[in-house]
């Protein structure tokens, strides 16, 4: 079946999802991500020309400072001109349609969009719908995909950890709106993982999650047990209906990661967590900022993750 995120050569045309990529393409991504960074200049990002005359749209129709912030960064690290969209003052708020929308920039020459979106699927109407010299980055679509912080996740684990065909990594939390566990799921298995685990509530699960090839745990202590990597959450408050849960405070007695449970993990386990944090709910303090928290270093290896994914979407082709 043919993927509708590879050109005829099998070259990334789109970034839609890490679901059905193959592992050269990932692969490759996180190799090239690495060029970017200077390791002896402390993680320092290089300015290259690579996207010097393209033009880099950022359609952002769900609020994302953080992630919309590293697209616009590694977009100018690649020299490419910046717009971003305020999509709450554009003409969609005025009763234009999505497609509509589109439209019109790419009247304006755009090269490339970087779409969040509250609807599954809208990055993949989007890449359906433009010219083939157009590439289209999901950056989050409802709780379908988010492809690019999965990479940086990726990229992270590997920075740490140096393979994934020996490690557990843990997926802890609100599993069942978080487009990107389902994003990590996919990434962490096609790059060889042999276990992962989800831990969660079964009412922030997804029925059949087992199906994605993960074993469910729904006790923090069991499901930690010599981990080497524990992948931390958001709630996500806003797409959740309906009480799910009883109390922040009775979520963090169970699956708030504090020193006392992290400890059940190897000792050179790290932790991540995609932000924006929530204190004394997901994570303690103590571990967000110990020793074993690898948080801050996910936002710099994003940046060179995302302008790895865009310079590989402007070769596509040539």
């Amino acid at each position: 079946m043919n993927n509708p995120q590879l050109n005829k050569n099998g070259e990334l045309q789109h970034l839609l999802t890490t679901e059905g990529l193959p592992v050269r393409i990932l692969r490759n991504i996180l190799d090239k991500a690495a060029s970017f960074i200077n390791e002896a200049e402390h993680n320092e990002i290089q300015k290259v020309p690579l996207l010097h005359g393209k033009s880099v749209f950022n359609i952002f129709f769900e609020n994302s400072t953080r992630t919309r912030t590293t697209f616009e960064i590694a977009a100018k690290k690649l020299s490419a001109d910046v717009v971003n969209l305020n999509i709450g003052s554009s003409s969609t708020s005025k009763g234009e349609t999505l497609l509509d929308t589109v439209d019109n920039l790419c009247a304006m020459h755009a090269d490339m969009f970087v779409v969040r979106h509250s609807t599954s699927g809208a990055a993949h109407l989007i890449a359906q719908h433009v010219a083939p010299h157009i590439h289209v980055i999901n950056a989050g679509d409802g709780r379908h995909a988010h492809p690019t912080q999965a990479l940086l996740d990726m990229y992270t684990i590997r920075h740490y950890k140096k393979e994934f065909h020996n490690l557990r990594v843990a997926i802890v939390g609100d599993v069942l709106h978080s487009r990107v566990a389902r994003s990590q799921i996919h990434a962490l298995t096609t790059l060889g993982v042999p276990e992962v685990r989800v831990i969660a509530p079964k009412t922030l699960l997804p029925t059949m999650v087992e199906k994605l090839g993960v074993q469910v745990y729904h006790d923090m202590a069991q499901g930690l047990k010599d981990v080497d990597v524990v992948m931390m959450l958001r709630l996500q408050n806003e797409r959740m209906q309906g009480a799910l849960l009883p109390s922040a405070q009775e979520y963090f007695k169970y699956y708030g990661l504090t020193q006392e449970k992290l400890a059940q993990a190897r000792p050179d386990a790290i932790v991540m967590h995609p932000g924006p944090m929530n204190r004394g709910v997901e994570i303690d303090s103590s571990v967000a900022d110990g020793s074993q928290s690898v948080i801050l270093p996910q936002v710099t290896f994003g940046i060179a993750v995302r302008m790895a994914v865009m310079s590989t979407l402007a070769g596509a082709g040539k």
